[in-house]
């Protein structure tokens, strides 16, 4: 897990503190699948801005994750550039919009923001490729590799009487 302490920073009004930081960034489940990041070690660009009434918090980095593609399963890669931005009231009091959940006693968790960053930029699904068929719903066979289709499955015979019933309404 990676964290900045803030308290470090002493910045005036307007002043604005920029660094280079590599990031820890934990694998992603969507749907049961891990997605792992590569590397695990992100450099991102971090930058403090000093308002008048708190900070203002950016996250700039770029990832690459390996996982399993939605329909066949085969491996997949997804590109990802985050640019992400908090913002930490000074005083935030009770008002959760003033407060950043990803400080706690002035210490930023870099780690759980980025994270979180990364899986709102995800697309609905993660494909190999956007033209992916899938797997056959019959036989489960990998329709890139192996296209085809399975004739049409006969009607259970014990279900005659209520074709036959059908025909006469």
């Amino acid at each position: 897990m990676t964290t900045f302490n803030l308290r470090h920073l002493r910045l005036r009004i307007g002043e604005q503190f920029n660094e280079r930081v590599d990031v820890e960034i934990e694998p992603l489940v969507l749907g049961g699948q891990a997605y792992a990041p590569d590397p695990a070690l992100v450099p991102a660009q971090l930058t403090v801005t000093k308002a008048s009434s708190g900070s203002v918090l950016k996250l700039k980095f770029r990832v690459r994750l390996e996982g399993p593609c939605f329909r066949c399963l085969a491996d997949s890669v997804l590109e990802i550039s985050i640019d992400a931005q908090e913002y930490q009231a000074t005083k935030p009091g009770e008002d959760e919009d003033l407060r950043s959940p990803y400080v706690t006693d002035d210490v930023l968790d870099l780690s759980a923001w980025a994270h979180d960053a990364i899986a709102l930029e995800l697309p609905d699904k993660i494909l190999h490729d956007p033209d992916c068929a899938g797997l056959c719903p019959v036989c489960g066979k990998d329709l890139n590799v192996e296209p085809h289709t399975h004739e049409e499955q006969h009607a259970d015979s014990r279900w005659d009487a209520l074709g036959e019933l059908r025909g006469r309404l």
